[in-house]
């Protein structure tokens, strides 16, 4: 298995090769706790969290530690693992200058993936290509280099992604798009202790109604809507992943009144929390 991995004092970054002998290692807990990108040639599926992806393209896929991963089918040609922690490289203090936060992990619409162009695979091939070319120099300035690259990569994806997924969007003035993503980063950040669209409009000093418009402006999700479905998922991840009852997961969450969460829950999936453990549960017997 092809990897390569560069670590000073708490910053950790790492490549691997992917392709049918890494498929174990890049499925394994071993890269869980890391920020991720992926690259991946065309004829690959790919399963993040409780959906499934087929690459018609070379795709970029971004997923976060929270994330659950698992490529379920490799192509003939060789892909990347790109993982790295926050020390490395933090999206938060880059913000303004990458502007990904709430778009290409954990954004709006739950899509962690972007189809490449053609006409754009030969740039984005020559990014990780110039990473791998970098884990091999031992100078003072290879750590720059590599983090130059990630970020020129992460500023490409985010324009891909927002073509692809956003559409019309894109053209509406920056500060209607600067809300969305502003808020999307709230969600992310407080989903289990704030449950209401007041709460988050108060953090933007914005009116709820107003932030219900401008999301609605751009054809996007209700903000109670983003808000309830992204509880709803991790409530999936902790009944799929972990043994903690209905009722723990409830808690978890924020819910002092279990019961309300699970009418919630049922009314978001169709299922009650215990309903969808064991369906999910016994149509991938490999999570057990």
């Amino acid at each position: 298995m092809k990897q390569y991995t560069y670590e000073v004092s708490l910053k950790k970054i790492g490549m691997v090769a992917v392709d049918s002998n890494s498929l174990a290692a890049v499925n394994s807990e071993r890269y869980k706790e890391y920020i991720k990108i992926l690259y991946l040639p065309k004829d690959c599926s790919v399963r993040v969290d409780f959906s499934t992806y087929f690459t018609e393209f070379n795709s970029l896929f971004f997923i976060s530690p929270n994330q659950m991963l698992s490529i379920e089918n490799v192509g003939n040609d060789q892909g990347y693992l790109i993982y790295y922690n926050r020390d490395f490289y933090c999206i938060q203090i880059h913000d303004d200058e990458v502007a990904c936060d709430g778009l290409l992990f954990n954004n709006i619409h739950n899509i962690p993936m972007t189809p490449v162009p053609s006409e754009e695979s030969m740039f984005i091939d020559y990014l990780f290509n110039e990473v791998e070319k970098e884990f091999g120099v031992k100078d003072p300035l290879q750590e720059e280099m590599i983090r130059t690259y990630l970020k020129q990569l992460l500023i490409r994806a985010t324009r891909l992604w927002k073509t692809e997924h956003l559409g019309r969007t894109t053209s509406q003035k920056h500060g209607e798009i600067e809300v969305f993503r502003q808020f999307t980063q709230l969600v992310e950040a407080y989903y289990k202790q704030k449950h209401s669209v007041a709460a988050y409009a108060d953090i933007l000093a914005i009116a709820p109604k107003t932030l219900t418009h401008k999301l609605k402006k751009m054809d996007l999700p209700s903000p109670n809507d983003i808000i309830k479905n992204r509880i709803i998922l991790e409530a999936k991840r902790l009944l799929v992943h972990t043994q903690k009852t209905a009722k723990e997961v409830a808690y978890d969450l924020g819910y002092e009144d279990p019961a309300y969460f699970s009418r919630l829950f049922t009314i978001k999936t169709g299922e009650t929390p215990s309903g969808y453990r064991n369906k999910y549960l016994n149509l991938h017997p490999q999570i057990r």
